[in-house]
């Protein structure tokens, strides 16, 4: 039976942290989590990137998909972690977005939203993947703030984009793991603020 949005969630929701306490000497036992980038210790923070002329605010919502219902659905995904790999619950992460057509919703709330992480860092979003529009490569916009620290601004892409090579704000540590479900995608990334 071909994976689900649902199942991959459901599995992301129950991985193991990474025993951060890597002198133990059950550290080498314990499954690690494939990291965006590696998350080691001194680990570097997560380029930041523009915010781009379409961010205001967001509703506290993490279902986004019904706003554009002809959108192919996407679920993403990811935990908040410190430079030594420690999570961090209570982060706020913000997502906002084009449409199916390419267009941003510059009057209401359609394909944004936010919440906070959860005691094990973890933050995941039910959308769309957004189509592409003139100048740019496919992208979502993300703002990232660990409780009492500064705002990350940065965009993820997409694998395999054609657009990519040309889009001046593009970069290699920036991209979602993407894996194709039987109802749509399941895009993953950590963030290290």
């Amino acid at each position: 039976m071909p994976s689900t949005r649902r199942s991959l969630l459901t599995t992301f929701l129950t991985l193991p942290l990474i025993d951060v306490a890597r002198s133990s000497p059950f550290a080498q036992a314990a499954p690690e989590l494939p990291l965006t980038p590696a998350c080691d210790d001194e680990d570097e923070l997560t380029l930041e990137r523009e915010a781009g002329p379409f961010f205001r605010n967001s509703p506290l919502e993490r279902d986004l998909y019904p706003d554009a219902p002809g959108g192919e659905r996407i679920t993403v995904a990811g935990f908040v972690f410190d430079t030594r790999c420690r999570p961090l619950g209570g982060s706020l992460v913000e997502i906002w977005h084009a449409d199916e057509n390419g267009d941003y919703d510059s009057v209401g709330f359609r394909l944004r939203g936010h919440q906070f992480t959860d005691g094990q860092g973890r933050w995941w979003f039910n959308t769309i993947v957004p189509a592409l529009y003139p100048g740019r490569t496919r992208h979502f916009h993300f703002k990232v703030q660990r409780p009492g620290g500064r705002v990350l601004t940065t965009q993820l892409y997409f694998p395999g984009e054609t657009r990519n090579a040309g889009d001046r704000l593009f970069d290699e540590a920036l991209l979602l793991d993407i894996k194709q479900t039987g109802d749509g995608k399941f895009g993953r990334f950590d963030f290290v603020t």
